[in-house]
Protein backbone atom coordinates (compact mmCIF):
# COMPACT_ATOMS: atom_id res chain seq x y z
CA UNK A 1 0.00 0.00 0.00
CA UNK A 2 2.95 2.33 0.59
CA UNK A 3 3.91 1.86 -3.02
CA UNK A 4 0.51 3.08 -4.20
CA UNK A 5 0.63 6.20 -2.03
CA UNK A 6 4.02 7.12 -3.46
CA UNK A 7 2.86 6.63 -7.02
CA UNK A 8 -0.07 8.98 -6.52
CA UNK A 9 2.45 11.84 -6.74
CA UNK A 10 2.61 11.18 -10.49
CA UNK A 11 -1.11 11.36 -11.29
CA UNK A 12 -0.75 14.35 -13.62
CA UNK A 13 1.85 12.71 -15.86
CA UNK A 14 1.24 11.19 -19.30
CA UNK A 15 1.15 7.37 -19.46
CA UNK A 16 4.74 6.76 -20.63
CA UNK A 17 6.46 9.03 -18.04
CA UNK A 18 4.11 7.67 -15.39
CA UNK A 19 5.10 4.13 -16.32
CA UNK A 20 8.79 4.94 -16.13
CA UNK A 21 8.30 6.62 -12.74
CA UNK A 22 6.38 3.66 -11.37
CA UNK A 23 9.04 1.23 -12.52
CA UNK A 24 11.83 3.28 -11.01
CA UNK A 25 10.07 3.27 -7.65
CA UNK A 26 9.26 -0.42 -7.95
CA UNK A 27 12.86 -1.36 -8.69
CA UNK A 28 14.08 0.59 -5.64
CA UNK A 29 11.97 -1.42 -3.20
CA UNK A 30 14.21 -3.21 -0.69
CA UNK A 31 14.73 -6.95 -1.02
CA UNK A 32 13.82 -9.20 1.87
CA UNK A 33 16.55 -11.43 3.29
CA UNK A 34 14.98 -14.59 1.82
CA UNK A 35 13.02 -13.11 -1.12
CA UNK A 36 9.74 -13.95 0.63
CA UNK A 37 9.19 -13.87 4.37
CA UNK A 38 6.63 -15.91 6.28
CA UNK A 39 4.62 -14.33 9.07
CA UNK A 40 1.54 -15.75 10.79
CA UNK A 41 1.22 -18.39 8.11
CA UNK A 42 1.23 -15.94 5.17
CA UNK A 43 3.87 -14.84 2.66
CA UNK A 44 5.20 -11.28 2.95
CA UNK A 45 6.82 -9.37 0.10
CA UNK A 46 6.88 -5.67 -0.89
CA UNK A 47 4.63 -6.35 -3.88
CA UNK A 48 2.31 -8.90 -2.26
CA UNK A 49 -0.92 -7.84 -0.62
CA UNK A 50 -0.91 -8.49 3.13
CA UNK A 51 -2.53 -11.79 4.08
CA UNK A 52 -3.24 -12.71 0.46
CA UNK A 53 -1.03 -15.80 0.00
CA UNK A 54 -0.80 -18.67 2.47
CA UNK A 55 2.75 -19.83 3.08
CA UNK A 56 2.75 -23.33 1.61
CA UNK A 57 6.31 -24.70 1.39
CA UNK A 58 5.87 -26.54 -1.91
CA UNK A 59 4.55 -23.35 -3.58
CA UNK A 60 7.49 -21.32 -2.29
CA UNK A 61 9.95 -24.02 -3.42
CA UNK A 62 8.52 -24.01 -6.95
CA UNK A 63 8.50 -20.21 -7.05
CA UNK A 64 12.20 -20.14 -6.15
CA UNK A 65 12.96 -22.46 -9.05
CA UNK A 66 10.87 -20.30 -11.38
CA UNK A 67 12.97 -17.27 -10.48
CA UNK A 68 16.21 -18.92 -11.52
CA UNK A 69 15.23 -21.18 -14.45
CA UNK A 70 12.68 -21.58 -17.20
CA UNK A 71 10.21 -23.99 -15.64
CA UNK A 72 7.19 -26.13 -16.40
CA UNK A 73 5.11 -26.74 -13.26
CA UNK A 74 2.84 -29.79 -13.29
CA UNK A 75 0.49 -29.46 -10.35
CA UNK A 76 -3.05 -30.82 -9.84
CA UNK A 77 -5.88 -28.34 -10.15
CA UNK A 78 -6.59 -26.55 -6.90
CA UNK A 79 -3.02 -26.65 -5.56
CA UNK A 80 -2.23 -23.01 -6.33
CA UNK A 81 -0.52 -22.69 -9.71
CA UNK A 82 -1.75 -19.08 -9.89
CA UNK A 83 -0.24 -18.34 -6.47
CA UNK A 84 3.14 -19.67 -7.66
CA UNK A 85 2.97 -17.42 -10.73
CA UNK A 86 2.08 -14.42 -8.55
CA UNK A 87 4.98 -15.12 -6.17
CA UNK A 88 7.43 -15.23 -9.08
CA UNK A 89 5.86 -12.16 -10.70
CA UNK A 90 6.14 -10.13 -7.48
CA UNK A 91 9.88 -10.67 -7.17
CA UNK A 92 10.51 -10.28 -10.92
CA UNK A 93 8.73 -6.93 -10.87
CA UNK A 94 10.62 -5.85 -7.75
CA UNK A 95 13.97 -6.68 -9.34
CA UNK A 96 13.48 -5.20 -12.77
CA UNK A 97 11.82 -2.34 -14.67
CA UNK A 98 10.20 -4.77 -17.10
CA UNK A 99 6.73 -6.30 -17.22
CA UNK A 100 5.00 -9.65 -16.79
CA UNK A 101 2.83 -11.19 -19.53
CA UNK A 102 0.31 -13.85 -18.49
CA UNK A 103 -1.31 -15.88 -21.29
CA UNK A 104 -4.42 -18.02 -20.94
CA UNK A 105 -6.43 -19.88 -23.60
CA UNK A 106 -9.82 -18.19 -23.10
CA UNK A 107 -11.30 -14.80 -22.23
CA UNK A 108 -12.89 -16.07 -18.99
CA UNK A 109 -9.50 -17.40 -17.88
CA UNK A 110 -7.82 -14.09 -18.72
CA UNK A 111 -10.43 -12.30 -16.64
CA UNK A 112 -9.97 -14.78 -13.80
CA UNK A 113 -6.19 -14.35 -13.75
CA UNK A 114 -6.49 -10.56 -13.74
CA UNK A 115 -8.83 -10.77 -10.74
CA UNK A 116 -6.61 -13.30 -8.92
CA UNK A 117 -3.45 -11.24 -9.39
CA UNK A 118 -5.33 -8.13 -8.22
CA UNK A 119 -6.14 -9.96 -4.96
CA UNK A 120 -2.62 -11.33 -4.51
CA UNK A 121 -0.44 -8.36 -5.48
CA UNK A 122 -0.14 -4.76 -4.36
CA UNK A 123 -1.78 -2.27 -6.77
CA UNK A 124 0.02 -2.22 -10.13
CA UNK A 125 -0.84 -1.06 -13.63
CA UNK A 126 -2.54 -3.87 -15.53
CA UNK A 127 -4.01 -4.43 -19.00
CA UNK A 128 -6.17 -7.15 -20.55
CA UNK A 129 -5.80 -8.08 -24.21
CA UNK A 130 -8.61 -10.22 -25.63
CA UNK A 131 -10.71 -10.20 -28.78
CA UNK A 132 -13.03 -7.62 -27.24
CA UNK A 133 -10.22 -5.06 -26.81
CA UNK A 134 -9.60 -3.07 -29.99
CA UNK A 135 -6.13 -2.62 -31.45
CA UNK A 136 -5.57 1.10 -30.64
CA UNK A 137 -6.46 0.45 -27.00
CA UNK A 138 -4.03 -2.49 -26.83
CA UNK A 139 -1.22 -0.43 -28.35
CA UNK A 140 -1.77 2.36 -25.85
CA UNK A 141 -2.04 0.01 -22.87
CA UNK A 142 1.09 -2.08 -23.51
CA UNK A 143 3.73 0.51 -22.59
CA UNK A 144 2.45 1.62 -19.16
CA UNK A 145 1.37 -1.84 -17.97
CA UNK A 146 3.28 -3.76 -15.32
CA UNK A 147 1.09 -6.83 -15.87
CA UNK A 148 -0.60 -7.82 -19.12
CA UNK A 149 -3.18 -10.62 -19.20
CA UNK A 150 -4.02 -11.87 -22.69
CA UNK A 151 -5.29 -14.59 -24.94
CA UNK A 152 -2.43 -15.90 -27.11
CA UNK A 153 -4.04 -15.32 -30.50
CA UNK A 154 -4.26 -11.58 -29.85
CA UNK A 155 -0.63 -11.35 -28.75
CA UNK A 156 0.57 -13.46 -31.70
CA UNK A 157 -1.24 -11.17 -34.14
CA UNK A 158 0.09 -8.02 -32.47
CA UNK A 159 3.65 -9.33 -32.52
CA UNK A 160 3.36 -10.28 -36.19
CA UNK A 161 2.12 -6.74 -36.94
CA UNK A 162 4.97 -5.16 -34.94
CA UNK A 163 2.67 -3.35 -32.51
CA UNK A 164 4.97 -4.15 -29.59
CA UNK A 165 7.80 -6.55 -28.77
CA UNK A 166 8.61 -8.97 -25.96
CA UNK A 167 11.96 -7.35 -25.23
CA UNK A 168 10.86 -5.92 -21.88
CA UNK A 169 8.86 -8.94 -20.72
CA UNK A 170 10.81 -10.27 -17.75
CA UNK A 171 8.38 -13.14 -17.07
CA UNK A 172 6.14 -14.89 -19.59
CA UNK A 173 3.54 -17.17 -18.00
CA UNK A 174 1.80 -19.83 -20.11
CA UNK A 175 -1.29 -21.03 -18.25
CA UNK A 176 -2.71 -24.39 -19.34
CA UNK A 177 0.67 -24.94 -20.96
CA UNK A 178 -0.32 -28.32 -22.41
CA UNK A 179 -1.80 -26.34 -25.31
CA UNK A 180 1.72 -25.52 -26.52
CA UNK A 181 1.74 -28.03 -29.38
CA UNK A 182 1.18 -27.95 -33.13
CA UNK A 183 -0.18 -24.71 -34.54
CA UNK A 184 -1.52 -23.31 -31.26
CA UNK A 185 -0.55 -19.66 -30.71
CA UNK A 186 1.58 -20.49 -27.66
CA UNK A 187 4.18 -22.05 -29.96
CA UNK A 188 5.16 -18.99 -32.07
CA UNK A 189 4.94 -16.68 -29.04
CA UNK A 190 7.37 -18.88 -27.08
CA UNK A 191 9.68 -19.09 -30.08
CA UNK A 192 9.78 -15.31 -30.43
CA UNK A 193 10.24 -14.77 -26.70
CA UNK A 194 13.27 -17.05 -26.58
CA UNK A 195 14.83 -14.78 -29.22
CA UNK A 196 13.73 -11.36 -27.96
CA UNK A 197 13.62 -11.69 -24.18
CA UNK A 198 15.89 -9.74 -21.86
CA UNK A 199 18.93 -11.44 -20.35
CA UNK A 200 17.11 -12.39 -17.13
CA UNK A 201 13.77 -13.18 -18.81
CA UNK A 202 11.98 -16.30 -17.61
CA UNK A 203 9.35 -18.71 -18.95
CA UNK A 204 6.88 -20.25 -16.50
CA UNK A 205 4.53 -22.92 -17.82
CA UNK A 206 1.60 -24.09 -15.67
CA UNK A 207 -0.52 -27.18 -16.23
CA UNK A 208 -2.31 -29.90 -14.34
CA UNK A 209 -1.98 -32.39 -17.17
CA UNK A 210 0.64 -32.13 -19.94
CA UNK A 211 -0.46 -35.34 -21.69
CA UNK A 212 -0.08 -39.10 -21.51
CA UNK A 213 2.52 -39.73 -24.23
CA UNK A 214 6.25 -39.02 -24.36
CA UNK A 215 5.99 -37.20 -27.66
CA UNK A 216 3.17 -34.95 -26.42
CA UNK A 217 5.00 -33.90 -23.25
CA UNK A 218 8.31 -33.48 -25.08
CA UNK A 219 6.53 -31.34 -27.67
CA UNK A 220 5.21 -29.05 -24.92
CA UNK A 221 8.61 -28.79 -23.25
CA UNK A 222 10.33 -28.16 -26.58
CA UNK A 223 7.83 -25.52 -27.69
CA UNK A 224 8.15 -23.58 -24.44
CA UNK A 225 11.94 -23.89 -24.43
CA UNK A 226 12.06 -25.05 -20.80
CA UNK A 227 14.63 -27.52 -19.54
CA UNK A 228 13.28 -28.01 -16.04
CA UNK A 229 10.05 -29.76 -15.10
CA UNK A 230 8.79 -29.86 -11.55
CA UNK A 231 5.80 -32.07 -10.72
CA UNK A 232 3.92 -32.47 -7.48
CA UNK A 233 1.03 -34.79 -6.69
CA UNK A 234 -1.56 -34.59 -3.94
CA UNK A 235 -0.06 -37.60 -2.22
CA UNK A 236 3.54 -36.29 -2.24
CA UNK A 237 5.29 -35.54 1.03
CA UNK A 238 5.14 -31.82 1.65
CA UNK A 239 1.90 -31.51 -0.31
CA UNK A 240 -0.61 -33.93 1.17
CA UNK A 241 -0.70 -32.18 4.54
CA UNK A 242 -1.79 -28.95 2.84
CA UNK A 243 -4.54 -30.28 0.56
CA UNK A 244 -7.87 -32.01 0.95
CA UNK A 245 -8.34 -35.64 -0.14
CA UNK A 246 -10.50 -36.45 -3.16
CA UNK A 247 -12.45 -39.70 -3.19
CA UNK A 248 -13.24 -41.19 -6.61
CA UNK A 249 -16.01 -43.76 -7.00
CA UNK A 250 -17.73 -45.47 -9.94
CA UNK A 251 -21.46 -46.04 -10.24
CA UNK A 252 -22.46 -48.77 -12.67
CA UNK A 253 -25.71 -49.03 -14.63
CA UNK A 254 -27.04 -51.48 -17.21
CA UNK A 255 -28.13 -50.52 -20.71
CA UNK A 256 -31.89 -50.93 -21.12
CA UNK A 257 -33.25 -53.76 -23.33
CA UNK A 258 -34.62 -51.15 -25.75
CA UNK A 259 -31.22 -49.50 -26.07
CA UNK A 260 -29.60 -52.91 -26.60
CA UNK A 261 -32.01 -53.64 -29.45
CA UNK A 262 -31.19 -50.30 -31.09
CA UNK A 263 -27.48 -50.94 -30.59
CA UNK A 264 -27.65 -54.31 -32.30
CA UNK A 265 -29.02 -52.73 -35.48
CA UNK A 266 -26.48 -49.92 -35.49
CA UNK A 267 -23.61 -52.32 -34.86
CA UNK A 268 -24.69 -54.53 -37.75
CA UNK A 269 -24.74 -51.51 -40.07
CA UNK A 270 -21.34 -50.38 -38.81
CA UNK A 271 -19.84 -53.83 -39.36
CA UNK A 272 -21.15 -54.01 -42.92
CA UNK A 273 -19.77 -50.56 -43.75
CA UNK A 274 -16.39 -51.34 -42.19
CA UNK A 275 -16.10 -54.53 -44.25
CA UNK A 276 -16.64 -52.50 -47.42
CA UNK A 277 -13.73 -50.27 -46.44
CA UNK A 278 -11.58 -53.30 -45.67
CA UNK A 279 -12.24 -54.65 -49.17
CA UNK A 280 -10.92 -51.32 -50.49
CA UNK A 281 -7.71 -51.79 -48.50
CA UNK A 282 -8.47 -49.72 -45.40
CA UNK A 283 -9.00 -50.43 -41.66
CA UNK A 284 -7.09 -53.71 -41.76
CA UNK A 285 -4.84 -53.09 -38.75
CA UNK A 286 -7.56 -53.63 -36.13
CA UNK A 287 -10.55 -55.89 -35.57
CA UNK A 288 -13.74 -54.15 -36.67
CA UNK A 289 -15.04 -54.12 -33.09
CA UNK A 290 -11.95 -52.15 -31.96
CA UNK A 291 -12.19 -49.33 -34.51
CA UNK A 292 -12.64 -45.95 -32.81
CA UNK A 293 -13.80 -42.50 -33.87
CA UNK A 294 -10.15 -41.42 -33.72
CA UNK A 295 -9.27 -44.18 -36.21
CA UNK A 296 -12.00 -42.99 -38.56
CA UNK A 297 -10.85 -39.38 -38.42
CA UNK A 298 -7.30 -40.53 -39.21
CA UNK A 299 -8.71 -42.68 -42.04
CA UNK A 300 -9.85 -39.59 -43.94
CA UNK A 301 -6.29 -38.29 -44.07
CA UNK A 302 -5.07 -41.74 -45.12
CA UNK A 303 -7.56 -41.82 -48.01
CA UNK A 304 -6.33 -38.48 -49.33
CA UNK A 305 -2.70 -39.58 -48.94
CA UNK A 306 -3.14 -42.64 -51.20
CA UNK A 307 -1.76 -42.10 -54.73
CA UNK A 308 -4.12 -42.10 -57.67
CA UNK A 309 -6.81 -39.91 -59.24
CA UNK A 310 -9.35 -38.14 -57.03
CA UNK A 311 -12.22 -40.19 -58.41
CA UNK A 312 -10.82 -43.27 -56.63
CA UNK A 313 -11.19 -41.53 -53.29
CA UNK A 314 -14.92 -40.84 -53.57
CA UNK A 315 -16.00 -44.37 -52.60
CA UNK A 316 -13.77 -44.68 -49.50
CA UNK A 317 -14.66 -41.16 -48.36
CA UNK A 318 -18.38 -41.93 -48.73
CA UNK A 319 -18.13 -45.07 -46.57
CA UNK A 320 -15.82 -43.34 -44.08
CA UNK A 321 -18.45 -40.66 -43.44
CA UNK A 322 -21.25 -43.21 -43.08
CA UNK A 323 -19.19 -45.25 -40.62
CA UNK A 324 -18.23 -42.11 -38.66
CA UNK A 325 -21.93 -41.22 -38.31
CA UNK A 326 -22.68 -44.74 -37.07
CA UNK A 327 -19.95 -44.52 -34.44
CA UNK A 328 -21.20 -41.13 -33.25
CA UNK A 329 -24.73 -42.55 -33.04
CA UNK A 330 -23.55 -45.58 -31.06
CA UNK A 331 -21.55 -43.41 -28.65
CA UNK A 332 -24.55 -41.22 -27.93
CA UNK A 333 -26.78 -44.22 -27.43
CA UNK A 334 -24.42 -46.08 -25.09
CA UNK A 335 -23.01 -43.21 -23.03
CA UNK A 336 -25.74 -40.53 -23.22
CA UNK A 337 -29.12 -42.11 -23.92
CA UNK A 338 -31.87 -42.73 -26.44
CA UNK A 339 -32.99 -39.10 -26.58
CA UNK A 340 -29.51 -37.75 -27.48
CA UNK A 341 -29.37 -40.40 -30.22
CA UNK A 342 -32.64 -39.13 -31.71
CA UNK A 343 -31.43 -35.54 -31.44
CA UNK A 344 -28.25 -36.49 -33.32
CA UNK A 345 -30.25 -38.11 -36.13
CA UNK A 346 -32.46 -35.02 -36.37
CA UNK A 347 -29.45 -32.75 -36.53
CA UNK A 348 -27.88 -34.71 -39.38
CA UNK A 349 -31.19 -34.61 -41.25
CA UNK A 350 -31.61 -30.87 -40.67
CA UNK A 351 -28.39 -29.88 -42.45
CA UNK A 352 -28.94 -27.24 -45.12
CA UNK A 353 -26.83 -29.15 -47.62
CA UNK A 354 -26.51 -32.78 -46.51
CA UNK A 355 -23.90 -34.80 -48.36
CA UNK A 356 -24.48 -38.14 -50.06
CA UNK A 357 -22.91 -39.80 -47.03
CA UNK A 358 -25.26 -37.97 -44.64
CA UNK A 359 -28.34 -39.06 -46.60
CA UNK A 360 -27.08 -42.62 -47.01
CA UNK A 361 -26.52 -42.90 -43.27
CA UNK A 362 -30.07 -41.77 -42.49
CA UNK A 363 -31.52 -44.26 -45.01
CA UNK A 364 -29.69 -47.32 -43.66
CA UNK A 365 -32.24 -49.96 -42.53
CA UNK A 366 -30.54 -50.18 -39.12
CA UNK A 367 -30.77 -46.41 -38.64
CA UNK A 368 -34.41 -46.24 -39.77
CA UNK A 369 -35.30 -49.04 -37.36
CA UNK A 370 -33.30 -47.38 -34.56
CA UNK A 371 -35.21 -44.15 -35.07
CA UNK A 372 -38.56 -45.96 -35.04
CA UNK A 373 -37.83 -47.88 -31.83
CA UNK A 374 -36.35 -44.81 -30.13
CA UNK A 375 -39.28 -42.57 -31.02
CA UNK A 376 -41.80 -45.12 -29.68
CA UNK A 377 -39.74 -45.52 -26.51
CA UNK A 378 -39.57 -41.79 -25.83
CA UNK A 379 -43.26 -41.23 -26.55
CA UNK A 380 -44.21 -43.84 -23.95
CA UNK A 381 -42.38 -41.93 -21.18
CA UNK A 382 -42.21 -45.04 -19.02
CA UNK A 383 -38.41 -45.14 -18.62
CA UNK A 384 -35.62 -42.55 -18.61
CA UNK A 385 -33.66 -41.93 -21.79
CA UNK A 386 -30.66 -43.56 -20.05
CA UNK A 387 -30.44 -45.34 -16.67
CA UNK A 388 -27.70 -42.87 -15.71
CA UNK A 389 -30.43 -40.27 -15.22
CA UNK A 390 -31.91 -42.31 -12.37
CA UNK A 391 -28.43 -42.79 -10.89
CA UNK A 392 -27.76 -39.06 -11.15
CA UNK A 393 -31.02 -38.18 -9.40
CA UNK A 394 -30.05 -40.55 -6.59
CA UNK A 395 -26.61 -38.92 -6.33
CA UNK A 396 -28.26 -35.52 -6.08
CA UNK A 397 -30.38 -36.72 -3.17
CA UNK A 398 -27.34 -38.25 -1.45
CA UNK A 399 -25.33 -35.04 -1.83
CA UNK A 400 -27.98 -32.34 -1.38
CA UNK A 401 -30.81 -33.97 0.54
CA UNK A 402 -34.28 -33.00 -0.61
CA UNK A 403 -34.82 -29.99 -2.89
CA UNK A 404 -34.71 -26.79 -0.85
CA UNK A 405 -32.47 -28.08 1.97
CA UNK A 406 -29.45 -26.20 0.62
CA UNK A 407 -26.90 -28.72 1.90
CA UNK A 408 -24.17 -28.20 -0.70
CA UNK A 409 -23.21 -27.94 -4.35
CA UNK A 410 -23.19 -30.54 -7.13
CA UNK A 411 -21.33 -30.06 -10.44
CA UNK A 412 -22.26 -32.37 -13.32
CA UNK A 413 -20.07 -32.60 -16.44
CA UNK A 414 -21.59 -33.91 -19.67
CA UNK A 415 -19.93 -34.31 -23.05
CA UNK A 416 -22.82 -33.20 -25.26
CA UNK A 417 -25.13 -30.22 -25.10
CA UNK A 418 -28.15 -32.39 -25.95
CA UNK A 419 -27.40 -34.40 -22.82
CA UNK A 420 -27.01 -31.25 -20.73
CA UNK A 421 -30.55 -30.23 -21.66
CA UNK A 422 -31.89 -33.71 -20.84
CA UNK A 423 -30.11 -33.73 -17.43
CA UNK A 424 -31.38 -30.26 -16.61
CA UNK A 425 -34.98 -31.23 -17.42
CA UNK A 426 -34.75 -34.41 -15.35
CA UNK A 427 -33.28 -32.76 -12.25
CA UNK A 428 -35.67 -29.82 -12.45
CA UNK A 429 -38.47 -32.37 -12.68
CA UNK A 430 -37.20 -33.73 -9.34
CA UNK A 431 -37.65 -30.28 -7.80
CA UNK A 432 -34.11 -28.82 -7.89
CA UNK A 433 -33.09 -25.50 -9.35
CA UNK A 434 -30.40 -26.24 -11.93
CA UNK A 435 -27.92 -23.94 -13.67
CA UNK A 436 -26.61 -24.54 -17.19
CA UNK A 437 -23.06 -23.65 -18.27
CA UNK A 438 -22.05 -24.05 -21.93
CA UNK A 439 -19.91 -22.34 -24.56
CA UNK A 440 -20.68 -19.37 -26.74
CA UNK A 441 -21.79 -21.06 -29.96
CA UNK A 442 -25.52 -21.30 -30.67
CA UNK A 443 -26.61 -24.31 -32.73
CA UNK A 444 -30.36 -23.63 -32.78
CA UNK A 445 -33.05 -21.79 -30.81
CA UNK A 446 -33.45 -24.75 -28.46
CA UNK A 447 -29.72 -24.78 -27.66
CA UNK A 448 -28.50 -21.19 -27.26
CA UNK A 449 -24.89 -20.43 -26.44
CA UNK A 450 -23.78 -18.29 -23.48
CA UNK A 451 -21.61 -15.22 -23.86
CA UNK A 452 -18.93 -14.37 -21.32
CA UNK A 453 -21.18 -12.11 -19.26
CA UNK A 454 -23.88 -14.76 -19.01
CA UNK A 455 -21.30 -17.38 -18.04
CA UNK A 456 -20.09 -15.04 -15.32
CA UNK A 457 -23.62 -14.54 -13.99
CA UNK A 458 -24.21 -18.29 -13.84
CA UNK A 459 -20.96 -18.94 -11.96
CA UNK A 460 -21.75 -16.10 -9.56
CA UNK A 461 -25.19 -17.58 -8.90
CA UNK A 462 -23.66 -21.00 -8.24
CA UNK A 463 -21.12 -19.51 -5.82
CA UNK A 464 -23.79 -17.55 -3.98
CA UNK A 465 -26.11 -20.54 -3.61
CA UNK A 466 -28.83 -19.35 -6.02
CA UNK A 467 -29.00 -22.94 -7.26
CA UNK A 468 -27.32 -26.07 -5.86
CA UNK A 469 -26.67 -27.93 -9.14
CA UNK A 470 -24.66 -26.81 -12.17
CA UNK A 471 -24.64 -28.90 -15.34
CA UNK A 472 -21.68 -27.97 -17.53
CA UNK A 473 -19.97 -28.80 -20.79
CA UNK A 474 -16.20 -29.04 -21.27
CA UNK A 475 -16.03 -25.21 -21.11
CA UNK A 476 -16.01 -25.48 -17.30
CA UNK A 477 -13.25 -28.11 -17.21
CA UNK A 478 -10.22 -25.94 -17.78
CA UNK A 479 -9.17 -23.58 -15.05
CA UNK A 480 -12.38 -21.64 -14.52
CA UNK A 481 -13.01 -20.42 -10.99
CA UNK A 482 -15.83 -22.83 -10.27
CA UNK A 483 -16.50 -22.74 -6.52
CA UNK A 484 -15.44 -25.68 -4.40
CA UNK A 485 -18.20 -28.25 -4.76
CA UNK A 486 -19.23 -31.19 -2.62
CA UNK A 487 -19.36 -33.65 -5.49
CA UNK A 488 -18.33 -33.68 -9.14
CA UNK A 489 -20.17 -36.11 -11.41
CA UNK A 490 -18.90 -37.33 -14.77
CA UNK A 491 -22.05 -38.25 -16.68
CA UNK A 492 -19.75 -40.28 -18.91
CA UNK A 493 -16.12 -41.33 -18.81
CA UNK A 494 -13.72 -39.37 -20.98
CA UNK A 495 -10.73 -41.07 -22.61
CA UNK A 496 -8.58 -37.93 -22.23
CA UNK A 497 -6.41 -37.86 -19.13
CA UNK A 498 -6.13 -34.08 -19.49
CA UNK A 499 -9.89 -33.58 -19.34
CA UNK A 500 -10.40 -36.09 -16.54
CA UNK A 501 -7.81 -34.38 -14.34
CA UNK A 502 -9.33 -30.98 -15.04
CA UNK A 503 -12.82 -32.22 -14.13
CA UNK A 504 -11.69 -33.79 -10.86
CA UNK A 505 -9.91 -30.58 -9.91
CA UNK A 506 -13.24 -28.79 -9.39
CA UNK A 507 -13.64 -30.43 -5.96
CA UNK A 508 -11.45 -31.04 -2.91
CA UNK A 509 -10.13 -27.49 -2.58
CA UNK A 510 -11.16 -26.28 0.85
CA UNK A 511 -12.81 -29.49 2.08
CA UNK A 512 -12.81 -33.20 1.27
CA UNK A 513 -13.94 -33.77 -2.29
CA UNK A 514 -15.96 -36.50 -3.97
CA UNK A 515 -15.96 -37.52 -7.62
CA UNK A 516 -18.44 -39.98 -9.10
CA UNK A 517 -18.10 -41.42 -12.60
CA UNK A 518 -21.24 -42.94 -14.13
CA UNK A 519 -20.43 -46.00 -16.26
CA UNK A 520 -22.62 -48.28 -18.36
CA UNK A 521 -21.50 -51.89 -18.40
CA UNK A 522 -20.25 -53.39 -21.67
CA UNK A 523 -20.23 -50.08 -23.53
CA UNK A 524 -17.77 -47.43 -24.69
CA UNK A 525 -17.87 -46.01 -21.16
CA UNK A 526 -15.71 -48.92 -20.00
CA UNK A 527 -13.10 -48.70 -22.76
CA UNK A 528 -12.88 -44.92 -22.34
CA UNK A 529 -12.30 -45.28 -18.59
CA UNK A 530 -9.60 -47.89 -19.10
CA UNK A 531 -7.88 -45.66 -21.68
CA UNK A 532 -8.01 -42.61 -19.41
CA UNK A 533 -6.56 -44.49 -16.43
CA UNK A 534 -3.75 -45.90 -18.57
CA UNK A 535 -2.89 -42.49 -20.03
CA UNK A 536 -2.95 -40.74 -16.67
CA UNK A 537 -0.64 -43.36 -15.18
CA UNK A 538 1.70 -42.98 -18.15
CA UNK A 539 1.62 -39.19 -17.82
CA UNK A 540 2.73 -39.31 -14.20
CA UNK A 541 5.51 -41.77 -15.02
CA UNK A 542 6.81 -39.70 -17.94
CA UNK A 543 6.70 -36.40 -16.06
CA UNK A 544 8.56 -37.92 -13.11
CA UNK A 545 11.20 -39.34 -15.44
CA UNK A 546 11.71 -36.08 -17.33
CA UNK A 547 11.87 -34.18 -14.05
CA UNK A 548 14.48 -36.58 -12.67
CA UNK A 549 16.54 -36.41 -15.87
CA UNK A 550 16.54 -32.61 -15.75
CA UNK A 551 17.61 -32.70 -12.12
CA UNK A 552 20.40 -35.18 -12.93
CA UNK A 553 21.73 -32.96 -15.74
CA UNK A 554 22.01 -30.06 -13.30
CA UNK A 555 23.81 -32.16 -10.68
CA UNK A 556 26.28 -33.93 -12.99
CA UNK A 557 29.56 -32.02 -13.44
CA UNK A 558 30.54 -31.30 -17.05
CA UNK A 559 32.82 -33.86 -18.64
CA UNK A 560 36.46 -32.76 -18.94
CA UNK A 561 36.40 -34.06 -22.53
CA UNK A 562 33.47 -31.85 -23.46
CA UNK A 563 34.25 -29.38 -26.18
Amino acid sequence: MGLQRTLNDFEGETPAPLARARRTLRRDLPALPTIWEVKDGFVRHPLLADGAARALPFQLDLARVGLSEDLLVVLPTGLGKTVIAALVAAEVLRRSPGKVLVLAPTRPLVQQHAESFARLLAPLTTARFTGTVKRPIREGAWEPADLVFATPEIVANDLAAGRYTLGEVELLVFDEAHHAVGKYAYVPIARQYLTDRPADGRVLGLTASPGGKDERIEAVVGALGVRRIEARAREDEGVREHVQPVEVEYRWVELSPTAEAIRDGLREAAGATARKLQKMGYLRKKPIASISVKDLIALRAEIFARPGPMVRRFGPLFHQLVLLHLHHALERLETQGIEPLVQYLKRVGAKEKPSRGDLAFLKLPGVLEAKRIATEFLSSGREPSHPKLDALAELARETLGTPGEGRGRLLVFAQYRDTIRTIQQRLEGEGWTVGRFVGQSTRDQDDPGMDQKEQGRVLAGFRQGAFPILVASSVAEEGLDVPDVDRVVFFESVPSEIRAIQRRGRTGRSSEGKVTVLLTRETRDVSYQVAEARREKAMKRIVRRLSAEARQRREDPPSPDAA
